[in-house]
């Protein structure tokens, strides 16, 4: 395959750098911060009037109908300015449904593009790794399904106007997807190590709307998007605290001399380097092979990229910490940031150990 992006991706690339580099700055992130709000709505419309959150939603929806290559795209530069808006969980949420839905539910996915809401979904519970079966129940009563059990953590659950939930119906392999209502489950706010919000849902036969059918496949899709979802936000992170952490170099002074030009720092920032690079690959492979609709061939790539998110990204964060000295961990200086999304990320993907359980599964 070819890594490079078309002239398509390209533009969307610079379209999303440009917009946070103006719209995300540290001084608004630190406001949005102290202002106690879920995210910053500002730069959410900012994104939905530049096309950017409709960009990857079908056209039904009024969406460009680009695809996951795209969808990582932007998510990339999201990670990059840890910036504080719900992109990963809806881009990730409605892709889902586009690819699984029905029409009439494709097309609900509109005001989204408009800014006017915030998707999410519960993929892992408590305990459980990405992907395993879910302890969620649904089962059919008159004519729908109502949904029994807990969630684990929803990153902006409570802010969501839809939550997608897998649950099992009982029936042999049978996983299926179900859109909920957020009021209509007992939610108990679980704050996350981000800063962002987050809630855990108990259901109590709440009715669920099905998304596709309840054959494991849309489950299966699921995991596959927030797995390349995720690890494109990582991969952007990453990006963001190398470039942190190069600038710094450059121009903090020990000895008379620029800490860059120490030969035992120049060989810790490359293994920083590295790591970026080898999470690179995972991403635009895994991605370009979901949009080529190879996605039993995607398992291996994300695999791969997850278990690269959740070790070597997490130990190159702790590398630029290091070479930051003291200021690497203050919550003044923006690296913390970085380090708090690999880290929430990387429990997101259920840790590194997890993940070698699926390549070793896989090969």
């Amino acid at each position: 395959m070819d890594f490079n992006l078309d002239e398509t991706q390209e533009d969307l690339r610079k379209l999303a750098a440009e917009l946070f580099e103006g719209e995300a700055p540290t001084s608004r992130i630190e406001a949005h911060e102290a202002s106690g709000a879920p995210y910053d709505a500002g730069l959410w419309r900012s994104l939905a009037q530049a096309g950017l959150l409709g960009a990857c939603l079908p056209e039904e929806a009024g969406g460009a109908g680009l695809g996951p290559v795209e969808m990582a795209v932007i998510l990339r530069e999201t990670g990059a300015r840890v910036a504080p808006v719900p992109v990963l969980q809806s881009l990730v949420t409605a892709a889902t449904i586009a690819r699984y839905g029905s029409r009439e539910q494709r097309e609900a996915l509109a005001p989204l593009a408009e800014g006017e809401i915030v998707l999410a979904a519960a993929p892992r519970e408590s305990g459980r790794a990405l992907g395993a079966a879910p302890a969620v129940t649904a089962r059919r009563e008159g004519g729908g399904w109502v949904l029994r059990g807990r969630t684990g953590a929803v990153p902006y659950g409570a802010e969501a106007a839809k939550v997608l939930v897998p649950a099992a119906t009982g029936a042999d392999d049978g996983i299926g997807l179900f859109l909920i209502e957020p009021g209509a489950a007992a939610a108990t706010p679980v704050p996350l190590s981000t800063g962002e919000p987050g809630a855990v849902f108990t259901l109590e036969d709440v009715p669920g709307e099905p998304v596709g059918a309840a054959d494991g496949a849309a489950f299966a899709g699921l995991r596959r998007m927030t797995t390349a979802g995720t690890i494109a936000t990582v991969s952007g992170v990453l990006a963001g605290a190398l470039a942190l952490t190069t600038a710094y170099l450059k121009t903090r002074r020990q000895f008379g001399r620029a800490l860059a030009e120490f030969q035992a720092v120049t060989v810790q920032i490359a293994d920083v380097y590295i790591a970026g690079r080898a999470l690179d690959v995972a991403v635009w492979s895994g991605a370009w092979r979901l949009a080529e609709g190879l996605e039993e061939e995607a398992d291996a790539d994300l695999a791969i990229g997850a278990f690269t998110a959740a070790d070597a990204a997490v130990r190159a964060l702790y590398t630029c910490q290091h070479l930051h000295g003291g200021i690497g961990v203050d919550v003044s200086y923006p690296l913390h940031r970085h380090f708090a999304w690999t880290k929430h990320h990387a429990h997101l993907l259920g840790g590194a150990q997890a993940q070698l359980d699926t390549i070793g599964a896989l090969v």
